[in-house]
This record gives structure tokens, C-alpha cells and sequence, in this order.
């Protein structure tokens, strides 16, 4: 079960942002759950210099098989011209937790 499941990490510019794109998630089931962290400075090199930024940090929950799909839905939507999107493969939890993601990701309405 361990590889089946990832947590993908993508920052946003602002609540609004980050509202609107974790609801579009779990709506169109890409998602069971995505948690939106306030608060995030991030330092990052861009367009050949240093750049500072306050975001929120998305925490996405879903299904390893449907990342490609969850990628393709935020590139469509994300404002950034490369947002970040990146998924760490989840080595173990709770089996109750991943049927539920299962269930919900997996059921198209």
C-alpha cells in the first residue's frame, strides 16, 4: 500500500489562490484532501535573481496513480508560470485513511 498513495506539496500566492484551487481539486476528485498552510516565506532563485515571497503551502492528498492527472489540473490553473508541484510517495498510514482517498478519488461522478 505504501507506494500507492502520495502527498504533493504546491505553493500558492495568496488565500484566494490556494482557496480556489484546493476546492477545484477535491471537487473534481484529483483530491480527497488538500490542508492550506498560511504563513509560508519562501526564498527562491528566479529569472537570475534572488526572490522573496509570502505564499501558502498546499498539502495535497491523493492517489500516486492519479498524479500526471493532478498535475495536468493544476498547470491549467496555477497562476505561476511554474508552480510547484511535488510528490512524496507515502511509505505507510492509517488503512482506513488511504480506502477513504481511494474512495474518494476513485469514484468519478
Amino acid at each position: 500500500m505504501s507506494a500507492d498513495y502520495c502527498l504533493v506539496l504546491c505553493t500558492c500566492p495568496d488565500a484566494e489562490t490556494a482557496r480556489e484551487l484546493a476546492l477545484a481539486l477535491v471537487e473534481n476528485r484529483r483530491a480527497a484532501c488538500v490542508n492550506l498552510l498560511p504563513g509560508v516565506t519562501s526564498i527562491y532563485g528566479w529569472e537570475g535573481q534572488v526572490q522573496e515571497a509570502g505564499e501558502l503551502l498546499l498539502l495535497i492528498k491523493t492517489e500516486a496513480a492519479k498524479f500526471a492527472e493532478l498535475e495536468a489540473f493544476i498547470k491549467q490553473r496555477h497562476p505561476y508560470a511554474v508552480p510547484e508541484i511535488i510528490a512524496i510517495p507515502v511509505e505507510r498510514g492509517s488503512k482506513d485513511y488511504f480506502e477513504w482517498i481511494s474512495a474518494w478519488v476513485g469514484h468519478r461522478s
